[in-house]
């Protein structure tokens, strides 16, 4: 038996123990309906209505529905270093910053006439905008969304302005974009922002029109619309100038009509290759990044639009351009062969992998809806509706290059 002044202590310890646990527990309940993390969290676009939806991958369901985006007829997404904002461009000029925890727009500015994507710096701090009008690439504080620097994309003797394409991020406190109309690529180091150092190389192959950067920043690859091939700078050696690649892959063939052009952002590294959509052909190129040479084509079910790599590498996931659109095909990389085949509906437009590769998130256009599937089984999850739903992305994008 505890007496006299122990007593009293022990039941003061007794007492702040009792108190603290309840604390505790209401804190750690707090914490569950309060507050959360983005990891498990992405937007998808709803092109038709000028909406975004935010949903989370793990319990695979809508958090919020976000409206007054403008035109998003193809629209793209990056995110913030820590996932919680979403910037999101239009095809009317607007870039939005979106709020994903709080479901509300931060800020909105239209800063253009008519935007084709985005980027983000790799410090987070910078936002760049892609414009076909006017031609060049604006960029603004990710954080005000105030304007930093106005690249006008000017070539030729009179000034000319062109289009921009494949603006993407690269190591070094860079952007990297494509010039349309003046087959040209061009470097911008953003390391002083109020004066950008612009890097230029010309000739580089015949309406590049869009681009892709390697996972690990290295190689900016441009897909040629006027020729066969592909234009490559090695961002590691640019003083070696611009190389062409895959040269000729379809010449002497005769050529498709082009219902859609392919995304090279959507193109995959699965294994110890990558995965190239043809332009205007039903087939899947593989490349060797060692020699940057074709080592196979996968004939598929239409012309391609988006070459998807799961996670892991061992299969990529295909879809595809209008009027074969409903298709999605899965390639598997050690044979190059399809090993599945389903149709999710009319106009399939994107397909996101969560970021180790369970679950695969496809939106379908034409059916208001989008699905989610198991990528061990095929089989399909669950399904969300949404209002001619097409890109989805996840915040997981916010710490790869060139996403």
């Amino acid at each position: 038996m505890i007496k006299g002044p122990r007593k009293f202590r022990f039941l003061f310890l007794l007492g702040a123990l009792a108190a603290g646990l309840i604390f505790s527990g209401r804190a750690i309940a707090g914490e569950s309906n309060g507050t959360r993390g983005t990891g498990d969290m992405g937007i998808l676009i709803e092109r038709a209505t000028g909406a975004i939806q935010v949903f989370e991958t793990s319990g695979q369901k809508r958090l919020f529905r976000i409206s007054g985006l403008g035109d998003l007829s193809h629209a793209s997404a990056v995110f913030s270093r820590d996932g919680r904002y979403a910037y999101v461009f239009g095809r009317d000029g607007g870039l939005t910053k979106i709020d994903i925890l709080a479901g509300r727009i931060v800020k909105r500015v239209i800063q253009g006439g008519n935007s084709i994507g985005g980027a983000i710096s790799q410090d987070g701090s910078l936002v760049a905008v892609s414009n076909y009008k006017p031609g060049g690439v604006r960029i603004f504080d990710s954080g005000t969304l105030d304007l930093v620097a106005d690249i006008p994309a000017t070539y030729g003797p009179d000034g000319k302005r062109s289009k921009t394409v494949g603006l993407v991020d690269a190591p070094g406190q860079r952007f990297v974009f494509s010039l349309y109309d003046a087959d040209e690529i061009w470097i911008a180091d953003m390391t002083r922002p109020d004066t950008p150092k612009i890097t230029k190389f010309k000739d580089i192959g015949e309406l590049p029109y869009d681009a892709l950067i390697t996972g690990d920043g290295r190689h900016y690859i441009a897909g040629l619309f006027g020729e066969d091939g592909m234009a490559m700078l090695d961002l590691w050696n640019p003083d070696k100038g611009v190389k062409r690649i895959m040269d000729g892959y379809g010449r002497g063939e005769k050529k498709l009509p082009v219902y859609k052009m392919p995304h090279l952002e959507g193109w995959a590294k699965a294994g110890e290759l990558i995965f190239l959509p043809a332009v205007g052909r039903h087939e899947v190129l593989a490349v060797d990044p060692r020699t940057w040479k074709e080592v196979g084509r996968i004939p598929v079910h239409g012309q391609p639009i988006f070459a998807v790599a799961r996670p892991d590498g061992r299969q990529v996931w295909v879809n595809f351009a209008h009027p074969l659109n409903d298709t999605v095909q899965v390639i598997d990389v050690p044979s190059m062969k399809i090993v599945h085949e389903f149709k999710p509906g009319k106009a399939v437009l994107h397909l996101e992998f969560t970021p180790r590769g369970e679950q695969v998130w496809i939106s379908v256009r034409d059916a208001d809806r989008v699905d989610v599937y198991d990528t061990r089984t095929f089989k399909r999850l669950s399904t969300m509706d949404a209002d001619k739903p097409s890109g989805i992305f996840l915040t997981a994008r916010a710490n790869r290059i060139g996403l």
